[in-house]
């Protein structure tokens, strides 16, 4: 009663004044359904120097106490009662932010996550197939499922939950791109445009070359041709691959080796970005059959074998 009555009669003065920290930053984590009692208290243990009991007076009285959201917040500065509340209730937690990057396959995806600031590795030590049971797809391979893009993340969050995020947002944008897709094109299913994105992205980084580079490996699915993509054998050589790619390498079967199997490897290679998705839906309109790097980042398209022989000994071959 007594802290009632100080409240009604000083209250207003109390609200706006400025409460002690006991460090310039304060973690303050509130876990779902913890009580007004609960949540004042947790807020002086983490290191709020003030009352308890006027906190959750306040928090009671100013009829938002059942506002409150749970999550994880950083409070620094000036920060009063008032403060304090509104900041609870808009739900203004901490936010951290990782980029997963156009081309990284999965393992390296979980390695960025792995690094992230103040976000729980709870996929350490899980093999491939158990995190995807864990978010809800089991039986589907990982590489290739995840949409690269920056995600912010509360401070605490676990990275099957941005995981969760990213293999939501890969869903949106294959569909997107899947219903675009030409109509004559050669693929027959939404995972195999993934695929050929993955192989799109790893050919190059040019935004300009990748619909050429989509109709080469289109013209190719369209013709029974050998799709004879590096970054396919490099992947299926995994960890064997020391950053040389060996004549024996390319001659050594996997089920990724497309210079030894005819059409789309099994999976995808990597997690293509929006760009290589739309140019595998819509590759350029070209006859193109060849490619060749010209050594500034661009690639020199042919139409027939000869003209690729002229274009490798032009920008490979030099003397």
């Amino acid at each position: 009663m007594v802290v009632a009555v100080g409240l009604a009669g000083s209250g207003w003065w109390w609200v706006h004044q400025r409460l002690s920290l006991a460090t310039p930053v304060v973690d303050l984590s509130i876990e779902p359904g913890t009580p007004v009692r609960g949540i004042a208290q947790s807020v002086v243990d983490a290191g709020v120097q003030t009352s308890p009991q006027l906190l959750y007076w306040w928090f009671r009285l100013s009829g938002q106490a059942r506002q409150i959201k749970a999550g994880s917040y950083e409070l620094e500065g000036e920060v009063t009662p008032q403060r304090l509340l509104a900041k609870l209730v808009r739900g203004e937690e901490a936010l951290r932010a990782v980029t997963l990057v156009e081309g990284l396959t999965f393992r390296q995806f979980l390695e960025t996550l792995s690094k992230a600031e103040q976000l729980k590795s709870d996929t350490r030590g899980l093999e491939p197939d158990l995190i995807m049971q864990k978010l809800g797809r089991p039986g589907v391979p990982p590489e290739g499922h995840f949409y690269p893009d920056t995600y912010t993340y509360a401070k605490g969050s676990s990275d099957l939950a941005v995981l969760a995020r990213a293999l939501r947002a890969m869903d949106r944008h294959l569909e997107a791109a899947w219903q675009m897709r030409q109509n004559n094109t050669p693929l027959k299913t939404p995972e195999q445009l993934l695929t050929l994105a993955s192989i799109i992205e790893k050919e190059t980084g040019r935004a300009s070359d990748r619909p050429m580079i989509a109709a080469v490996f289109t013209n190719r699915l369209r013709l029974g041709m050998l799709l004879q993509t590096d970054p396919t054998v490099i992947y299926g050589m995994g960890e064997r691959f020391d950053g040389n790619l060996r004549r024996s390498d390319l001659q050594a079967d996997t089920p990724w080796n497309t210079y030894t199997r005819v059409g789309l490897p099994p999976t995808p290679i990597a997690m293509p970005g929006k760009a290589a998705l739309m140019a595998a839906a819509q590759p350029a309109s070209s006859q193109a059959l060849y490619f060749v790097a010209r050594g500034d980042g661009s690639s020199e398209f042919s139409n027939d074998l000869t003209a690729h022989n002229r274009a490798v000994n032009k920008y490979q071959r030099r003397p």
